[in-house]
């Protein structure tokens, strides 16, 4: 079954019970068993239940996988997986990776002597370099968030596998529909689906998907006993969000390839990031493992123009964390996103203050290029 009708017919398809085309929302805490020790396969909502455990088999037919695992947020999702390891252990993380995931290593795993090691993913020959005894794990963004850095999963798995190493790939720019991390060898697939997956702004969800099962066994082990799983209604809504994925990634990526085009030749405009321009870095390894480039750009604004004014300008657009819903949202990595970085690194990687991230929504795509034009336009200094 291709992709486009997976979205909609994958993971459990309506209703066994009644017939119903969509799964129920199972609004309940408990189950009631028939006797001691037998029951309809359902216990208690935290361990198991029917709507939750409808997303998390989509997910995993989506991504070709063993097994899926949903949570409340993508952060409890990337909390869950960072709990596999234990004290002395190290991971290797991509160098302008999200700034939720840095802050939670370092300033939570850390105290568990859980260490990282940031790395230019993309350069193969600085992760082995990085790579020692105590480093067990490669985790991924590709595209990086926000600089859009491209990182061939099929390679730096294959060095993972060599030196006995998971790999995990959080696939949230680009999703199943784009981009497959565990058919080009990776371990651990992560989504903070409040995004392209739900793709509405109207839920905050993340999802794990693993290849094998010694993975999905210890990722259910620390789903049930940390208890941080996503609720029905949420569940429910995903689902929905899910089977537009299609038809919303056409939209979302179409409208992206003209914006950036457009962006990369204005006078106001010093760098793009995005992967679907020629030049980009990247370019041809994101050719070779995805069927397209996502609808995230982000841009240097040229210094002659004030970037908080440009923001001020912006009248469709809207100005605010997140990324991936339907509308168009643009932030500012410095103050937002990444935050939590520190500045010499955000300097050092060029996370610099007038970058700015645009999630193309699907919204008419001359107008976006209108309200972007004319914001630019006033925002000169």
């Amino acid at each position: 079954m291709k992709i486009e009708s997976l979205v909609i017919h994958g993971g459990k398809d309506g209703d066994e019970y009644t017939g119903a085309v969509n799964v129920p929302i199972y609004q309940t805490s408990t189950f009631k068993q028939e006797k001691l020790g037998v029951n309809k396969g359902y216990e208690y909502s935290r361990t198991g239940n029917p709507t939750r455990e409808a997303v998390e088999k989509l997910i995993s037919d989506l991504e070709e996988g063993q097994s899926g695992f949903a949570f409340a947020s993508g952060m409890a999702a990337i909390t869950a997986v960072l709990s596999l390891f234990k004290t002395g252990d190290k991971i290797i993380i991509s160098n302008n990776v999200y700034g939720g995931t840095f802050r939670v290593l370092d300033k939570v795993f850390n105290h568990f002597n859980i260490g990282y090691k940031i790395v230019d993913t993309s350069k193969v020959q600085e992760i082995r370099d990085n790579i020692d005894k105590d480093v067990k794990a490669i985790y991924i963004e590709s595209p990086t968030n926000p600089l859009m850095d491209i990182t061939d999963i099929k390679l730096v798995s294959s060095i993972a596998k060599e030196n006995n190493l998971l790999t995990i790939v959080d696939n949230t720019f680009m999703t199943p529909y784009l981009q497959k991390p565990l058919t080009l060898g990776a371990d651990i697939v992560l989504h903070s689906a409040t995004k392209y997956l739900g793709g509405h702004s109207d839920l905050v969800a993340g999802l794990v998907v693993v290849n094998n099962k010694d993975l999905a066994e210890k990722l259910h082990f620390i789903q049930n006993s940390t208890g941080g799983v996503l609720g029905p209604f949420d569940s429910f809504l995903l689902i929905r969000g899910i089977k537009t994925l299609a038809v919303r990634m056409d939209r979302h990526t179409d409208n992206a390839k003209k914006i950036a085009s457009l962006l990369n030749h204005r006078k106001e405009i010093e760098k793009v990031y995005y992967p679907g321009l020629e030049e980009h870095i990247g370019h041809e390894v994101q050719k070779k493992q995805a069927s397209g480039y996502g609808a995230i750009i982000s841009f240097v604004i040229n210094e002659k123009y004030d970037y908080k004014k440009f923001i001020e300008n912006l009248k469709l657009i809207t100005f605010g964390e997140s990324l991936g819903g339907v509308e168009s949202l643009i932030c500012h990595p410095a103050s937002m996103t990444h935050a939590a970085i520190p500045y010499e690194i955000r300097q050092k990687v060029g996370i610099v203050d007038n970058l700015i991230r645009l999630s193309v929504g699907i919204e008419n795509g001359d107008d976006l290029i209108e309200d972007l034009l004319k914001a630019l336009e006033g925002s000169e200094k």
